[in-house]
């Protein structure tokens, strides 16, 4: 029987960790001023900007730091009284101890310090694989050597970059408002950003003077829509789980995996957009070995990346940290490392007979790890299900059928098998 006295204080809890971090924005405290750009571009890359920790400390973070970390150990202190050995307790602590560490990240912009925060929150590509020897860099290394030797010519039709940006916002607007039932969802423009797309609370935005292919679209639903509104969206209809709507940095590698995982569920994604995504990875370990700016735009300039999407790139990493080097925001091995992450999860949950997990991937913002424990509160009756679900998972077969397949196909010697149909290309290719 569901203890409805517990419920209420766990609920009030619940809302006060999500009133306490709402003004805590770690991208935005950490942005670029135009200006960096511009230096760079006028030095043709031969030169250095200038970016120290008196640059981040003039962007306001709209919180004061010390009297953050009194409410985060405030409400830190509150959770063993209310919750006692439950796991539930241990998990909002570790939810709450991580919002003090965002704290001390945003506070050490600028300094080598940053850059360990990051790698405490986010990882780093040297980072190994639960119940693996195999590193996150590793498998990046893989993949580039796949990916790279891929003609996209001969995959299928071109899209070419002809919607413009207002033309997305209102296609999207349509869309996602039939994917949630008329539950209320914006799509706009926004020229505060640093990707073609975020998606935030209720609303996706959309980059100003961006252009889109057809495919670049359809994948926007299913990663933007689909997942990343879709869990905020799941989170917020929790009666008690409230937290579930906001998402720590722990939760990113599972929000992005499952955000990329969607994408190759609905075949959406392309080898392009996949390397793209890998090389993130790729330049994170040079900037964690210590590459500068102007070594690491270089590097993407020699993979073939256009000048635009060298520097954006380059922001992405280098953004919080040293522009001379070994001080990387380590954010974007979330993406791939979600992926492994959340495909193991799902293969181990069918294998082990409890495919019912798999739809709670979506009930919030959420780590991997949590679902056992969270799947428990929702028989206990403290955890709603997920009300918005892509249709894979709203139906398991054919995911059921797919990785029972693939249970199999992992066991099989790849190398030999790869031997054998090299042959065979060899002798008609």
């Amino acid at each position: 029987m569901v203890d409805l006295a517990m419920k209420e204080k766990v609920k009030r809890l619940s809302q006060q960790i999500v009133e306490i971090q709402r003004p805590i924005r770690i991208l935005d405290a950490i942005k670029w001023d135009p200006r960096i750009e511009l230096e760079l571009k006028k030095s043709r890359f031969k030169e250095m900007p200038q970016l120290g920790s008196e640059d981040y400390q003039k962007i306001e973070l709209g919180f004061h730091p010390g009297k953050k970390m009194e409410e985060l150990k405030e409400v830190l202190d509150s959770i063993e009284p209310i919750l006692g050995s439950d796991p539930l307790g241990g998990l909002l602590r570790e939810i709450v101890e991580q919002y003090m560490d965002v704290v001390r990240l945003l506070l050490a912009r600028g300094t080598q310090q940053f850059s360990e925060y990051s790698k405490k929150l986010y990882g780093s590509p040297k980072d190994r694989f639960f119940g693996d020897g195999s590193t996150i860099f590793e498998m990046s290394q893989i993949l580039y050597s796949t990916l790279s030797g891929i003609d996209d010519k001969v995959l299928g039709p071109s899209y070419p970059e002809n919607c413009d940006a207002q033309t997305v916002v209102s296609i999207l607007y349509e869309r996602l408002r039939v994917y949630f039932s008329g539950n209320l969802v914006h799509v706009k423009l926004s020229d505060g950003i640093l990707a073609d797309a975020a998606a935030g609370g209720d609303t996706l935005k959309i980059k100003g003077g961006s252009f889109f292919s057809k495919r670049d679209i359809d994948i926007l639903e299913v990663h933007e829509g689909w997942v990343h509104l879709g869990t905020t969206q799941n989170g917020l209809q929790q009666t008690v789980a409230k937290w579930l709507s906001k998402g720590p940095p722990r939760c990113s590698a599972t929000q992005e995996g499952l955000a990329v995982l969607m994408e190759i569920f609905t075949f959406r994604t392309y080898p392009r957009r996949a390397r793209h995504i890998n090389d993130r990875i790729l330049g994170i370990m040079r900037v964690e070995e210590g590459a500068n700016l102007l070594e690491l735009i270089e590097f993407y300039r020699t993979e073939g990346y256009s000048e635009e999407e060298c520097i954006a790139n380059a922001q992405r990493i280098f953004r919080g940290g040293l522009l001379e080097g070994g001080a990387p925001f380590t954010k974007d091995i979330s993406y791939c490392r979600g992926f492994i992450e959340n495909y193991n999860f799902i293969r181990a949950a069918i294998r082990a007979g409890s495919p019912q997990l798999i739809p709670f991937l979506f009930v919030g913002k959420a780590k991997v790890d949590d679902i056992p424990l969270l799947y428990r509160k929702y028989l206990d009756g403290w955890i709603d299900f997920p009300l918005f679900l892509p249709p894979q998972f709203q139906d398991l077969n054919g995911i059921t059928v797919w990785m029972t397949f693939l249970n199999f196909v992992n066991t099989l010697n790849l190398q030999k098998t790869q031997e054998y149909y090299n042959r065979l290309f060899q002798t008609y290719l």
